[in-house]
Formats: C-alpha cells, structure tokens, sequence
C-alpha cells in the first residue's frame, strides 16, 4: 500500500470522505487564521444553536494558531462526521433513508478486518528516542472544546483500541481525552464502558493496558464505537458491515493492537494500573459541565500519523450537537437490533432516543400488540443498559416517535399515571446533574454512590379510539393541490396530517359523516327528528 487508494478504500479514507462532503457541498473550508483554543469550536457551534439541521456541514480548517501563537501544519475537521444526517450517510456511502437499513445488515452480518502490511497511517512514524522529536501530541492542532470552562484541550473523535486481556476481543470505545504532557493523556473511561472493563482486568493482573487512540479513522469506526454495541462484538466488524467491506487494519509499533490503515493519526501507549490523576473539568453531552475526577492515565510510547495529517474532532457539549446526532442514529439502530433479533419482539417498529437527550429519552414505536409485550419491550429497554432510558415510552404504530408534539399527545390522551406507568429504582445516574449534588465527592468514579431512577409509560391505546379529528385523506390532499397551486409556501407535512379510524367508528357515524360532505346533512337533521325524545322529568 502506497498511499493511493482504489475505490475499496474511499469509505476507510478520511480524506475522501472529505471529498465527498465537499463535492455535495457540505464543507465549510475555512483559510483564515482561527485559534483552536478560543475561536474554532466556538465557531461550529453557531450552527448548532443558529441553523436547522438541513443547513448544518462539516468544517475544514487550513489556517491553525493557539493561544501561544504557534501555527499547525496540519488541518482540523469538524462535523464531518455527524452534522447532519446527510453527512453521516455520506460517511456510510448510503443515502439517507438507507441509514437503519444498512445498520441492521451491519449487526445481523458483522465483516471482520483485514490486516495488511502497511498503510497512510505509518508515513511517519515518532517512538522511542524520537517520540518527542516533534513536540509528541503537541504536534497537533487539538482544540478546546468549551473555551471559558474546559482545563484545557481533549481529544473527543477518540477512537481508544484496547483488548480483553482473558479473551483477546478487540473493542473500540469513544472516550474523552485531556491533553496533559506531550506524552501523557488523562482520560474518562467510565465504569460501565467496555474498555474499562479491560483496563480493570490487567490492573487486577498488576498490568498496565495497551490501548491505541485513533483520530481520523474509517467513519464508520466512528459510528459504531459511540453506538454501544453489545459486549464480546467487535466494532471493527461492524463497521465493516456498515461500509460493506472489511476494515483494513495495519499492526501497531509498540503495543500488540491493529488500527485502521488509513487513518490520519494513532497515538499508541500502556493506561496505567499504578496511578489516577485529576481530570476534567469538560463539557459533556448533557449540556452540563462535567465535574474533575480521579481518572485514568495513559503514557505515550509511539505517535505515526500521514504527512500534515487531519485532525478530526466531535462537536459535543449542549445538545443538538454533532455528538448527540452520532449517538443517536447508532444508538436507536442498536436497541430496534436488540428488542427486535434478541428479545424476540417483531411488534417493535421503531426506537427513537431524542437528541435533546438522547441517554434519556427513549419512545419504542410498536404495532398493537398484546400489552404484556409492550411491557417486555419496556423492561428491555431499562435492561440493556444501567444509564440508557429515563424515560421510556411506548407508542402506537400512528404516532412519530421523532415528534415530540406528537409523543406528547399519545401522552396526553393515551395514559392514566396510575395504570400507565411504572418507576423503576438503583438506575445509574451517568454524568446527570440532578442525580449528582455539588460538593459529594465524586473522585473514585467505579463507586456507586447515588442512584437514579427511570419511568416506563406504556402510552399506547389500550382499546379503540374515535377517529383522528382532522380532514380525511383525500380531502387533505386536494387542499394541497390547491396550496400549491396559489404558490403558498413551502409545505413540510407532519403526522397525523390527515384524519383516520382508529376503531370507534360506526356505519351510522360514516354514513352521516358522507352525508354532510355531499350536502345532504338535512338527512342527518330528519333522521334526528325521527328520534327525539323528551327531556326526562318533562310531561
């Protein structure tokens, strides 16, 4: 491999995908000077609080300063990944509507990686007396992401490689990392990740952790190592799956790891089973500061990377955001996989995990069904994972589970509180400030030491319904015509958006209902007629 890649390689190439961004102009190349430490993140979010999300692209930045005054050589990219859902399909090499679709084949026909001898990742290579010849990972342009609150600056597109010390699985974790010395990372890897699980066991051997941090990788990595896939899966098969064809994979310098051949820069490094350090405070995904803690730390042994490599870095912090749009689409096709393959519920129709928070916010759209089923689908939700769903709710086959109006009114008028719901105890509370009180001590993050708790709401019908009262279908659709017809503008239809039975419904209501649209309502007056009666009490 020699750094020109055929068309196998486009998907598993950043560059290209930044091509392709481009070429459906969906990149913003920014060539000014903009300081990674006050303005770049700064500047991206603008269009997370300013633009709806149709309008949202991925950023390029040529022209990078910091704080000290230096200039980078290299380039900084953001969301590129997840802006949209039209860049993270681009990211794929599906169309939009194909996203679920190529998510489900991903899980049902994961493709294990392919490793070959070299790749654009090992065109330059920093290790052993040379490992700080260029400043170690202060060669890179690495941005603050929350200037004004964050201790300073963190990787957050982190692909960390680690393997299980007893099985030898590889997984891929997206977790944060400080920036600490130029061969020294803190980082959070949370007690109910995967890759903790595997630092804890070499720490119980009395071994430190061969990890791999990856930036610039495949998409689709990206995509499935926020997406919460089951443990003893590899990521790096299912993000094969998603792209349709193997990763390929290049062995690691100094630590016994594969990364992807094509990415744009691997830091590789031991986390330590000897010592924590203070880490954070970082803004996190809630929309809240996250608090400092006692975390893990992980010292460099080798940096290769491409020749002026892109740095890729995730938008994060206060939803919507690239990260909260990354984790979402992974996360609502990993529980439809889960409730539909595994727990052997085909009512299921639909996850939705809402952006605005997208840990606790979980609708499962289901056919009508027994209710003990969606009840199942309920439990199965909360059981997935300890921190997944404070709020789950089940919702009838009509209703737009992306819609929070449209939850809201199954809510409503679908529920009674007493018989609806249930509350479930001891659920983690993650990184929610309403379950944290200031000034606990928080510093050994694997203590359990305050519990939350999740809501199930079963707000589908539980028997018939009278009809949706809007017009019926056809009556809708030729007002439409006649919209667009007198030029008004723009129409973006959102469910219901006609009128239709749900069950309640009697021959005498359509009959009359037909009557008065034919003009002939005075049938409907004269049959009344016919039945009236007094008023009791009355001679």
């Amino acid at each position: 491999m020699d750094g020109k890649h055929d068309g196998s390689a486009q998907l598993q190439d950043l560059r290209a995908h930044l091509e392709r961004l481009e070429k459906e102009e969906l990149l913003t190349r920014v060539t000014r000077p903009i300081n990674k430490d006050t303005e770049l993140m700064p500047l991206v979010r603008w269009q997370f609080r300013g633009l709806h999300e149709d309008q949202r692209r991925g950023f390029l930045f040529e022209n990078v300063t910091d704080a000290r005054g230096r200039n980078f050589e290299g380039s900084v990219a953001v969301g590129i990944y997840a802006a949209s859902r039209k860049v993270y399909s681009l990211g794929m090499g599906c169309p939009v509507d194909q996203i679920r679709k190529r998510w489900a084949e991903a899980q049902a026909r994961p493709l294990k990686p392919v490793e070959v001898a070299t790749g654009p990742v090992h065109e330059e290579v920093h290790m052993g007396k040379d490992l700080l010849a260029h400043n170690g990972i202060e060669e890179f342009p690495i941005p603050i992401s929350t200037p004004g609150f964050d201790v300073g600056p963190y990787t957050t597109a982190s692909n960390w490689i680690t393997r299980d010390p007893d099985t030898g699985w590889i997984n891929v974790g997206n977790y944060r990392g400080q920036v600490k010395a130029a061969d020294r990372f803190g980082m959070f890897i949370s007690p109910r990740n995967h890759g903790f699980k595997h630092w804890d066991s070499a720490r119980q051997k009395g071994k430190a952790l061969e990890a791999a941090l990856v930036i610039g990788g495949p998409a689709a990595v990206t995509y499935a190592s926020g997406s919460r896939i089951p443990w003893g899966v590899e990521e790096y098969a299912v993000a094969g799956g998603l792209i349709g064809e193997p990763l390929e994979v290049v062995k690691c310098k100094t630590v016994d790891l594969t990364v992807p051949a094509h990415a744009e820069l691997v830091i590789e490094g031991r986390i330590s089973h000897e010592y924590l350090e203070p880490e954070a405070p970082f803004g996190e995904y809630t929309g809240y500061m996250g608090g400092r803690l006692y975390n893990a730390v992980m010292e460099v042994t080798a940096i290769t990377h491409r020749k002026n490599p892109v740095f890729a870095a995730i938008i994060s912090q206060m939803p919507p955001s690239e990260s909260s749009m990354l984790k979402k689409i992974g996360q609502d096709a990993a529980y439809l996989h889960y409730l539909r393959n595994t727990c052997n519920l085909p009512d299921v129709l639909e996850v939705n995990c809402h952006e605005i928070a997208v840990d606790s916010w979980v609708v499962v759209r289901m056919r009508r069904c027994n209710q003990a089923a969606v009840w199942q689908a309920l439990y199965a939700v909360a059981g997935r994972n300890a921190m997944v769903g404070k709020y789950i709710i089940a919702v009838d086959e009509d209703i737009d589970a992306s819609d929070l109006d449209a939850v809201i009114w199954a809510l409503s008028y679908r529920t009674q509180p007493h018989a609806d719901s249930l509350i479930l105890p001891n659920r983690s509370v993650g990184l929610d400030p309403s379950g944290l009180p200031p000034g606990e001590d928080i510093s050994d993050s694997t203590v359990q030491q305050h519990f939350g708790s999740a809501i199930l709401i079963n707000a589908m019908r539980k028997w018939d319904y009278p009809p949706v009262s809007l017009p019926r279908k056809e009556y809708m659709e030729n007002a439409r015509r006649i919209w667009e017809e007198l030029q008004l503008p723009r129409l973006t239809p959102r469910n219901p958006w006609h009128g239709y039975e749900l069950g309640d419904w009697s021959e005498r209501d359509r009959e009359e209902a037909d009557w008065a649209v034919k003009g002939e309502y005075i049938r409907t007056g004269e049959r009344a007629l016919k039945e009236r009666k007094p008023v009791e009490g009355e001679e």
